[in-house]
């Protein structure tokens, strides 16, 4: 599939998750699809970076599940600094082992799954909707019982992935972007090579393929509904071993968005036109950089 076409299987209303974590290995171009799109009053599940802040900034978000939302270099992503300050947004704001468990639990078609985090703290004050259970053993423990967080869709970034929906990451961590997968009624991986993981060794199709191990192979294409090959469709977000957070270009984004002027100047430069145009733009804005 092209970017387009994930983005037009979208509709408004949906619960959308978005895998990766914080700025790192985001579904940026998909995201930027959606951002050209019509599709808006989502409920977005992320562990948040500038995936959660374009939405944000571009009015698409009606509420917003999530652990966090940073830039991880910058801790606070200023688009979603900027809508808590300005208030409105619905927001559930779970411990990020509280988010674990609602996914695994959407993934394993569970109701919900218990968990200690958020006990003794403010997390289940400001989420009054959250209940506690009672173990059914001896010991009587009682435990936050974290609702599933069943998706309409999904969208994820690989490394690479072959056509029928398998998805292999290279980098050091998996950022839960399997259960995001499985725990959504549709789920579409953009990756940076597509690839014939079954292609003998030494044929053109493998060629981008690097030696690694099996458990890299993260997503299984049970759980997929479409591939798209996005090269750089992580950017400015880190897409290891790939490439690395574009760190000067994610400064300029936060600079930006500090203002309303410098956002409307920024969005023209590099959001107002396709995903060519996109990359573009950011390679003539490094080459002014020089």
């Amino acid at each position: 599939m092209t970017p387009e076409e994930v983005v037009r299987r979208l509709e408004s209303g949906m619960t959308l998750g978005i895998g990766g974590w914080g700025s790192r290995r985001k579904p940026m171009a998909l995201v930027r699809a959606l951002l050209r799109s019509d599709v808006t009053d989502l409920t977005v599940v992320a562990y948040g970076g500038p995936d959660v802040g374009l939405l944000l900034a571009a009015g698409k978000v009606r509420r917003l599940v999530t652990a966090f939302v940073t830039l991880d270099s910058i801790p606070l992503e200023p688009h979603f600094r900027a809508a808590r300050e300005r208030g409105g947004l619905d927001l559930v704001e779970l411990d990020e082992a509280m988010f674990l468990q609602g996914l695994t639990a959407a993934a394993q078609r569970l109701p919900f799954l218990p968990v200690r985090a958020g006990l003794g703290s403010d997390v289940l004050r400001v989420n009054p909707h959250l209940r506690t259970v009672l173990s059914p053993y001896e010991d009587g423990e009682e435990l936050v019982a974290v609702p599933a967080l069943r998706m309409d869709a999904a969208l994820v970034h690989l490394n690479r992935a072959d056509r029928l929906g398998n998805g292999q990451y290279l980098g050091p961590d998996p950022y839960f972007d399997d259960l995001f997968c499985e725990a959504a009624d549709t789920a579409y991986v953009s990756c940076e090579h597509l690839v014939d993981f079954g292609a003998p060794t030494g044929s053109p199709a493998d060629a981008p393929l690097p030696r690694a191990a099996p458990q890299t192979l993260l997503v299984s294409r049970h759980s997929v509904t479409g591939v798209t090959e996005t090269p750089g469709g992580a950017h400015f977000t880190s897409c290891v071993p790939d490439y690395g957070r574009d760190e000067p270009f994610q400064k300029a984004y936060a600079t930006a968005a500090a203002s309303p002027d410098g956002w409307a100047r920024f969005h023209d430069r590099f959001l107002s036109g396709s995903e060519e145009d996109y990359h573009q733009a950011v390679r003539t804005w490094h080459k002014e950089q020089r």
